[in-house]
């Protein structure tokens, strides 16, 4: 078993679901069963998956659940730049998640990157 919250990148993950959902206050009414709540899900999806590989017994099994969550992170990378167009959320918002989104992203993908080599 490990601890997930030693993890930088649980650490980032957890950050980014909360600026997800400030960012997303602000998002129109009628997106709330549409990209609000995809939006949502996917930022949640991030540290839950690492937080369900970190209790996994095999690395293998750890390893995929990062990579799911991985996936979970490119998906609202997407959504986050999709609501950008659409102007839906404000300039300082939409700035601090895309930090979080590219910094979150890299640190991910060195520790995917770190476990498929050992």
């Amino acid at each position: 078993m490990r601890d997930h919250t030693k993890l930088r990148a649980f650490k980032l993950s957890d950050e980014l679901v909360l600026a997800i959902y400030k960012m997303t206050r602000t998002f129109p009414k009628e997106e709330i069963y549409g990209l609000t709540s995809q939006m949502r899900r996917a930022a949640v999806s991030v540290p839950s998956n690492i937080v369900e590989g970190c209790a996994r017994e095999t690395h293998r099994e750890y390893l995929r659940f990062l990579e799911i969550a991985y996936g979970s992170l490119r998906e609202l990378h997407y959504q986050a730049s999709l609501s950008m167009r659409l102007g839906y959320p404000n300039e300082n918002d939409a700035s601090v998640c895309e930090e979080l989104l590219v910094d979150t992203g890299k640190v991910l993908a060195s520790l995917i990157r770190s476990l498929r080599k050992s």
